[in-house]
C-alpha cells in the first residue's frame, strides 16, 4: 500500500535489486484519512508473484521493493468516516488496495479488473487520494513483508471467526486465485453444485493444493496434472487422482473427460494435449503468470468448442463469497510459519523450485529481531 519512501516507523523486509535478496528495511506509511483504517500486520504469506516482481521477471523493476499481498493483521485505527470496522478487528488485505470506483468494472464487482486498479505492491501510488497521502504519490505501493499497512476500509476484509490468522492471509490470493474461475465454471453453471463435474489441476503447489480442496468441497471429480507421479499419495490424501502430463498414453486416454482445467504452473510449457482433456464446451483457465507465449492449433479448438481464458484473482464481492464458503467448509490451506530471518531463504528456495507445497507464513513479529540483531552486527 502506499508508503513514505524517506518515512520511518514500519519495518519490512524488501529486494534492494532484481537480485532479489530480502534483506531489513524501514519506510513510512500514511496516517489513516476519513475512510481508511491503519493495521498492524501480524502474518504474510509468501506467494510466488512476490519472487517475479522483485527479480525483473515482470519487468517491473521497482525497488526497494517489500512484497507480500496475503495480509492479516489486527486494526490499530479507523478514520471518522470507517463504519464496518473497530480498533481490534481481526482483518485481511489482499492484491489489491484501490481502484476508480467509477468503470463499468468496478459497478459489475470487477474492482480486479479495473483500469485504475492499485495493488498492494509495485504500483505507481496516485495523485488525489487525500492530504494524508500526499507525501506517497508517485511512490510505489508496498506489501505486507512489514509491520504496518494503512487501507481504504473498502479492500479490507473481516476474518472469520473460525479462520486462523496464521493461514487467513493465503486465502486472500491462493484462495480466491482458485475460487474465481472455479465459482465462475462449476458452481455457476451447477445452481451452486458442483456434483458431476470433472476438474482439473496442472501443478500440485500452494494453488494447485487450494483448488483441489474447493473443488473437492464443491462435489467435483479432481485429478491433478503432475510432472511425475511424486505427488501421488499427497493427491490421494487430498481425494485427488494424479496423472503424469508427460504420460502421453495417460494424457491421450483422457481426451474430452474434463468440464474445466485450471492450469497454475507459473513456467513455459506445453499445454495443447492438456486442452485436448476438455469436453466439448470445456474451459482452459491460466492461473500461471508466464510471460512466454505457447502454441497451440485453431483446429483442436475449433472441432470440441474449447476455450481458453486468462484469470485474476478476483472481485470484492466474489473475495467475501470465497471466505464464506472456506468457513463454511472449513478450507484450510496447506502452510508453514517461519520467522523472518529464515524468509530470505525461502524466497530463494521459491525462486529456484526447490520449496515444497506448504505456503510459507512470516510471522511478522519477529521482523523487529530481525532488524535489532542486523544492526547490532553492524555496531
Amino acid at each position: 500500500m502506499a508508503t513514505i519512501n524517506k518515512g520511518t516507523g514500519t519495518l519490512a523486509l524488501a529486494a534492494f535489486d532484481n537480485g532479489a535478496i530480502l534483506q531489513p528495511h524501514e519506510f513510512g506509511r500514511p496516517t489513516p484519512g476519513p475512510s481508511d483504517i491503519s493495521i498492524d500486520i501480524q502474518f504474510c504469506g509468501m506467494c510466488h508473484s512476490d519472487c517475479h516482481a522483485c527479480n525483473g521477471d515482470w519487468f517491473i523493476n521497482k525497488h526497494p521493493m517489500t512484497p507480500g499481498h496475503e495480509i492479516a493483521g489486527l486494526v490499530r485505527e479507523v478514520g471518522s468516516a470507517v463504519s464496518k470496522f473497530k480498533v481490534g478487528d481481526r482483518v485481511g488485505v489482499g492484491c489489491m488496495v484501490e481502484s476508480c470506483g467509477e468503470c463499468d468494472m468496478c459497478k459489475e464487482g470487477m474492482e480486479n479488473h479495473c483500469p485504475g486498479m492499485i495493488q498492494t505492491y509495485s504500483s505507481d501510488f496516485p495523485s488525489g487520494k487525500g492530504e494524508n497521502y500526499m507525501e506517497a504519490e508517485g511512490y510505489h505501493t508496498n506489501g505486507g513483508y512489514s509491520t504496518a499497512i494503512t487501507v481504504n476500509e473498502k479492500f479490507v476484509f473481516q476474518i472469520p471467526d473460525s479462520v486462523k490468522m496464521e493461514y487467513a492471509g493465503i486465502l486472500f490470493c491462493a484462495g480466491i486465485t482458485m475460487f474465481s474461475p472455479l465459482n465462475r465454471h462449476i458452481l455457476q453453471k451447477g445452481n451452486g453444485s458442483g456434483e458431476g463435474k470433472k476438474v482439473g489441476i496442472v501443478g500440485f503447489g500452494g494453488l494447485g493444493q487450494m483448488g483441489v480442496k474447493l473443488a473437492k468441497a464443491m462435489g467435483c471429480e479432481v485429478t491433478v496434472f503432475s510432472r511425475s507421479d511424486s505427488k501421488k499419495d499427497e493427491a490421494k490424501k487430498l481425494g485427488a487422482d494424479l496423472l503424469v502430463h508427460s504420460d502421453e498414453a495417460a494424457v491421450a486416454a483422457a481426451t474430452r473427460h474434463f468440464d474445466v482445467v485450471i492450469d497454475t504452473v507459473a513456467a513455459k510449457h506445453p499445454v495443447a494435449s492438456l486442452v485436448n482433456t476438455l469436453k466439448v464446451g470445456g474451459v482452459y483457465v491460466l492461473i500461471g503468470a508466464v510471460v512466454a507465449t505457447f502454441e497451440i492449433s485453431p483446429m483442436q479448438m475449433i472441432f470440441s468448442r474449447q476455450s481458453i481464458e486468462g484469470s485474476l484473482i478476483g472481485g470484492l464481492k466474489e473475495t467475501q463469497e470465497m471466505l464464506d464458503f472456506c468457513a463454511k467448509h472449513n478450507i484450510v490451506p496447506e502452510y508453514k510459519v517461519i520467522d523472518a530471518k529464515d524468509a530470505n531463504q525461502q524466497f530463494q528456495d521459491l525462486l529456484s523450485g526447490k520449496s515444497d507445497a506448504s505456503r510459507a507464513v512470516i510471522d511478522i513479529s519477529t521482523i523487529k529481531n530481525l532488524m535489532d540483531s542486523t544492526t547490532g552486527s553492524k555496531e
